[in-house]
């Protein structure tokens, strides 16, 4: 274990012999020291370094990589970031880019921390860095000085600064940049650049790709890239389900991934919303507003929050000193309308209680029925908190919170965000929208109530409301997180999609892949959209395999196909011992199928499903689905059965198909038909030839026909059914463009 001083960062990067190794130099280790070695950070400097060997090393030939970094929500991106701009200066990049969010109050968060942290405030520095932030005409000359200080061999190590750039996501701003860029004529010395792209899933994208048109900041963002002929495009974002489903033929696809693991002090959805419910509280429908019937006075949910809040304000200024921060979120719509409603139920509760507290005496029956309340809101948080002080005591000093507590509107109601200082007060209560979604920082933030539903059901955006998530394993017993039961539901299925999707992409990750040969797949409630459709030039297919067949609906061409299934199958068969099926003794011979119950499904996968082809398109894109939905029963159940028949024993089975090629009905029906009374008193049908409680596989030998000819025989067609306590929602995207 390295003492204080001690920086120790070994280079984490893949098993590619062309990735560049970056050296982790001075700036890198001031920059973890200033830090500090708390929770992460040296992992900070290992993944800094994979991160940066994947892209455009500074001392190959010229040209430009595009990167995707994942993080959870709140998770310590910008960390990384920062730390991947360091070691860019360490390893002779003259040029850092950071385009930091899509409004004022980002760019200025980011710009503030980059410029702390990296050490640009220290009066006493070494002048590592020269800072421009929304650069324009009068900092062209300052700019080429820097950059070509840079470039020429004679300027010693020490006087050789990197631009670093903050720049907000906005087309003015950008083209600016651009042209800045563009008089320079960076090709010339290659000038190796490192463009950050914080949130990078908003904004940045083409909003016009469904329509076959482009974005005004997408436009700019190409003609920034186009002015930077050598460089690394770095994606950060928490939520990628949509630069991973843009077109991979799309400058901003990625090449590659790298999945950020935060600290054990993180706490994300997994806590919240996996089978811990300790800190969720649901808003019943009664308390949530709607056009038809709008809320004329606050909600006693809300009343419950804020009084769990204000008692861990109590209890936080108690136990730091009145250092630190406390803070509320109320989210309760995107429309400023319902943010000034609540902003007043807020603050009129607040002078309400708060006089009560100081002017009225403690007998007097209001306070001591406010008393009461709170006594209620303290025996809630007694439920998770530790070592809380006798309630006497914290009533006693609510009066005192409430004097260091502000309540603050935060939206564009006015034209601009307003920006929070944090140093004023302990406690914040904020209200407020789309302006506290994405990257907004709420300073140890223990309680969240957000009255609305899900909207759309865009998954990203729904996962970047939750500011709730971040380090607050220190604090956590004091969090609660009030919401409707189908929000709580969406961020349940959310936590379920975004684990999947991180092992996806982390096993793309250590196998050092490109991402264009990764399947666009994820695991997805039917309720959410992975992202805005606007973006996506290719849609997505959706598939629910539960209580359902599954089957290819082509199955007779190529003849190579045919004959590789068939091979598939036969030596399947060969390693089974199969038995007849039990039934009614009047079926027919087409009727009597052969069966193997009990047997592995992990080996049924192996030796059997994934062996057999599919030429279709949309046959294909069902196959990879449930191919992967079995994969995920195994993963949480190794050891489960399943069931194998081989219908008509083996015997082939006679099908039309259409002019298409399509088999119109692989089931045989019941039999009898006719009477109705007696219908499938014989035989109930193919379809109900199952486990009902286990994956079903059916074998289907085919002689197909057209127009009464016969076009293919012995063809292989594979049917499997799913029960429903194995029940899946999956989406799955074709990428049909290869990628220059």
């Amino acid at each position: 274990m390295p003492n204080a001083n001690e920086y120790v960062v070994t280079p984490v990067v893949g098993p590619d012999p062309d990735n560049w190794v970056p050296n982790v130099g001075q700036e890198t280790l001031q920059f973890l020291k200033r830090v500090g070695l708390g929770e992460g950070s040296v992992s900070v400097g290992e993944s800094a370094v994979s991160i940066l060997a994947r892209g455009i090393s500074p001392h190959g030939q010229s040209g430009h990589a595009t990167g995707l970094v994942v993080g959870y929500v709140q998770s310590g991106k910008t960390m990384s970031f920062e730390a991947v701009a360091a070691l860019a200066h360490d390893n002779g990049f003259p040029l850092v880019i950071v385009i930091g969010g899509s409004s004022l109050p980002l760019l200025e968060q980011s710009t503030k921390r980059l410029c702390r942290d990296l050490g640009l405030d220290e009066s006493n520095r070494t002048r590592s860095w020269q800072h421009f932030k929304n650069p324009g005409e009068d900092d062209f000359r300052s700019v080429r000085n820097a950059l070509d200080a840079w470039n020429d061999s004679r300027t010693p190590q020490q006087y050789r600064q990197t631009v670093l750039v903050t720049v907000l996501k906005h087309h003015r701003r950008l083209r600016d940049l651009s042209q800045i860029l563009g008089r320079l004529q960076l090709e010339r010395h290659r000038t190796p650049t490192l463009v950050i792209d914080d949130e990078a899933d908003q904004a940045s994208l083409n909003i016009g790709t469904s329509r076959g048109d482009s974005s005004t900041t997408y436009d700019c963002l190409m003609e920034l890239r186009d002015a930077i002929p050598n460089h690394t495009y770095l994606q950060y974002t928490a939520t990628p389900q949509a630069p991973l489903l843009i077109s991979i033929i799309d400058s901003l696809s990625p090449d590659f991934v790298h999945v950020l693991h935060p600290g054990s002090a993180y706490i994300g959805g997994s806590q919240f919303f996996a089978d811990d419910h300790r800190y969720l509280r649901r808003i019943p429908n009664a308390d949530l507003p709607s056009k038809d019937e709008p809320l004329h006075e606050p909600p006693d949910s809300l009343l419950a929050a804020l009084r769990v809040f204000m008692i861990g304000v109590v209890i936080g200024l108690k136990n730091h000193d009145n250092t630190g921060n406390r803070s509320m979120l109320v989210h309760p719509s995107h429309l400023t309308i319902q943010h000034q409603v609540y902003l007043g139920w807020v603050r009129k509760i607040f002078d309400s209680w708060g006089k009560i507290l100081s002017d009225l005496e403690q007998s007097d029956p209001d306070r001591m029925q406010l008393i009461d309340d709170f006594r209620g809101a303290y025996s809630d948080l007694e439920k998770t908190a530790q070592k809380m002080p006798p309630f006497e005591t914290v009533a006693d000093s609510l009066h005192f919170a409430f004097r260091n507590t502000q309540v603050l509107e935060v939206n564009t109601r006015t034209g601009s965000t307003r920006q929070v200082d944090w140093r004023n007060t302990y406690g914040m209560i904020l209200v407020g929208g789309q302006a506290m979604d994405r990257g907004f920082t709420v300073e140890g933030l223990t309680v969240t109530y957000m009255p609305r539903g899900i909207g759309v059901g865009n998954a990203d955006t729904i996962q970047q409301r939750g500011r709730f998530f971040g380090y607050k394993k220190s604090y956590l017993e004091y969090c609660r997180i009030y919401l409707h039961q189908d929000t709580i539901d969406a961020y349940k299925h959310y936590v379920e999609h975004e684990e999947f999707m991180r092992g996806q992409l982390i096993e793309v990750q250590k196998r050092n892949r490109h991402l264009d040969e990764w399947k666009r797949m994820f695991v997805l409630d039917r309720a959410l959209r992975p992202c805005r459709r606007q973006v996506l030039e290719f849609d997505y297919v959706r598939d629910r395999f539960a209580d359902s067949w599954i089957f290819p609906n082509m199955v007779g061409d190529p003849a190579s196909i045919i004959v590789a299934n068939r091979r598939v199958v036969d030596q399947f068969l060969g390693r089974i011992k199969m038995t007849a099926d039990s039934g009614h003794k009047d079926r027919t011979s087409q009727q009597i199928h052969r069966v193997c119950n009990d047997i592995s499904l992990e080996y049924v996968l192996e030796h059997l499903l994934t062996g057999i082809r599919t030429t279709d398109v949309e046959d294909s894109q069902t196959n990879t689905m449930l191919l992967a939905h079995l994969g995920r029963v195994l993963d949480r159940q190794p050891i489960e059965r399943c069931s194998v028949f081989l219908m008509s024993g083996g015997k082939a089975r006679i099908r039309s198909v259409n002019s298409n090629g399509k088999v119109k009905e692989l089931f045989q029906g019941a039999y009898p038909v006719t009477p109705r009374r007696r219908r499938g008193e014989v035989y109930l049908g193919d379809r109900y030839i199952r486990n009902d409680d286990q994956v079903t596989i059916q074998i289907h030998r085919l002689t197909l026909k057209k127009e009464d000819q016969v076009v293919a025989s012995d063809v292989i067609s594979v049917a499997v059914w799913l029960p429903t306590r194995l029940a899946q929602d999956w989406i799955y995207q074709e990428q049909r463009v290869p990628k220059p």
